[in-house]
Order: C-alpha cells, then sequence, then structure tokens
C-alpha cells in the first residue's frame, strides 16, 4: 500500500498541501552546508513552507546563492533572519536591504524589532512598504527574556500589524525557546496565548517552537494545523510525525486539540 492510504486507513489528521496558509512549518538554519541542505531537502521538504537563514548568517555564508536556489527548486520559501534587517535599519540602509533581497530572488521577509528600539508606526511603515513587493512575516516580541509585554500590547501589535500587510505575524522566542511567548525556563506563557489567539486567530500566527515540549504544547492546544517556526532542521520529519500522531506525545483518535490547556 501506498504511505497515503496507510495513513487514511489509520485515521490520521488530513495534512493540507503547499502552499498552505495553516500547518506551515517554518524552519531554522543555522549555516548549512550543501550536502545537509541536499539531504534536508530530499526528506523534508514536502513539510517545510519557510526556510529561515538565522539572524545573520546569510552574510558570512560563501555558498549563500547556492543555497537559496536549492531550497527554492525544492519549493521551499526562504527569508533572512530578521535581525539582519534590524542591523540595516540601525544604519539607515534600509533601502539597500530591499535591494539586496530582491537581487536574490526572495519572496518573503522577516521585519522584526526583537533587538533595537524602534517606535511601532516606524515599524508599520518598513511592513508597508515591504508588502508591496514581499510576503512579509512580521515579528512580535523582545528577544530580551526580561522584557514581559502584557497581552493587551500584543493584541494591539498584532492587529495593527496585519493592517499594514504582514501574511503572518511570529510569536518571538528566540533559538532557545526562553523569551517572548515563553518563560525564561521554556514554559508556554498560556494565559498570554489564550488572550491573544481570542483577539487575533492562531492561524495568523507562526509560534516559535524549538522545543519539543513547545511543539506538543502548540499542538494538542490548536490541532495539527497550527503554523510553528524555529524548528530546528533535525526536528523537521519528528515534527510532522507530532502533527500527525504519530509519537506518543500527540498519540490520540483523531487528534483533536486538548481542552483548558
Amino acid at each position: 500500500m501506498e504511505t497515503s492510504q496507510i495513513a487514511e486507513m489509520l485515521g490520521l489528521p488530513v495534512r493540507s498541501h503547499k502552499p498552505r496558509r495553516t500547518g506551515i512549518t517554518h524552519v531554522l538554519d543555522k549555516g548549512l552546508g550543501m550536502k545537509a541542505v541536499d539531504d534536508l531537502v530530499e526528506t523534508g521538504s514536502s513539510y517545510i513552507d519557510i526556510l529561515k537563514l538565522g539572524w545573520g548568517t546569510s552574510l558570512v555564508t560563501p555558498i549563500l546563492r547556492e543555497k537559496i536556489r536549492r531550497y527554492q527548486e525544492r519549493g521551499v520559501a526562504v527569508c533572512l533572519g530578521g535581525t539582519l534587517l534590524e542591523v540595516f535599519i540601525s544604519r539607515n540602509r534600509f533601502d539597500e536591504y530591499v535591494g539586496w533581497v530582491r537581487e536574490l530572488g526572495l519572496t518573503h521577509v522577516e521585519v522584526s524589532d526583537g533587538v533595537i528600539t524602534l517606535p511601532h508606526e516606524e515599524k508599520l511603515s518598513y511592513i508597508r512598504r515591504l508588502s508591496k513587493d514581499f510576503t512579509v512575516l512580521s515579528e512580535i516580541g523582545s528577544k530580551d527574556d526580561r522584557v514581559i509585554m502584557p497581552p493587551y500590547k500584543w493584541i494591539e501589535m498584532a492587529i495593527a500589524e496585519l493592517e499594514a500587510g504582514a501574511w503572518k505575524l511570529v510569536g518571538e522566542a528566540r533559538e532557545s525557546g526562553t523569551a517572548g511567548i515563553y518563560r525564561q525556563s521554556g514554559e508556554v506563557r498560556s494565559g498570554l496565548i489564550d488572550e491573544v489567539v481570542t483577539k487575533v486567530g492562531p492561524e495568523n500566527w507562526i509560534f516559535e517552537a524549538p522545543q519539543k515540549s513547545q511543539q506538543v504544547w502548540f499542538i494538542r492546544r490548536f490541532g495539527p494545523e497550527v503554523n510553528l517556526g524555529n524548528i530546528a532542521t533535525s526536528e523537521v520529519l519528528p515534527l510532522e510525525t507530532l502533527r500527525l500522531g504519530l509519537r506518543a506525545d500527540t498519540l490520540m483518535p483523531g487528534h483533536p486539540p486538548a481542552s483548558g490547556e
């Protein structure tokens, strides 16, 4: 039997196909070489929607264009890290950033203010300008784990950034999963998430979830079609098994979201 027939026989959740608006897997490339890229796309390109070249790694990657081309050939959208855009903005080089992204042939960009101090109206202006030519992922939340932003502020920012043209909002977590939508321990700020999604539905968010326990929490809370980001390249297939209930953590008939978590 084909794997699709087996999945149907077992009653596994039906996953949307690319291009997806929900069930997005957003992966973090911290500097893979071409052999690793080839292995990744051979096994995981069907499950990877967006590949982020982390922070400023694109500036020190000698095979940058080759990597981008290989990902795009396999239907994986590529974007540069939001921190790199912050570097350009802090040096008053936004137009040069836009020109470089166009030259690289990228379709997606990430806008963030997790490091630099950026008035929100200025951030919105960048989103408006970029959304005319690119698919914008707008990140909300600080990379400083000491900064705790109240839920109402998250909601205000989220609504304004979607109205400015953002395609998806990214809930900040850092690579470690210990900031933004998480406590320093890595525990999900569940009260924050519950309040935020009441006003801005989960389909509008890509929740960064680098830790397995975080991925499990979101899948159990919102189901297999939740959008998850900052996934390690080695965790693409393991995450897909979590989505499908093929791992002990999410093994349940029909895979319904847990209530009250």
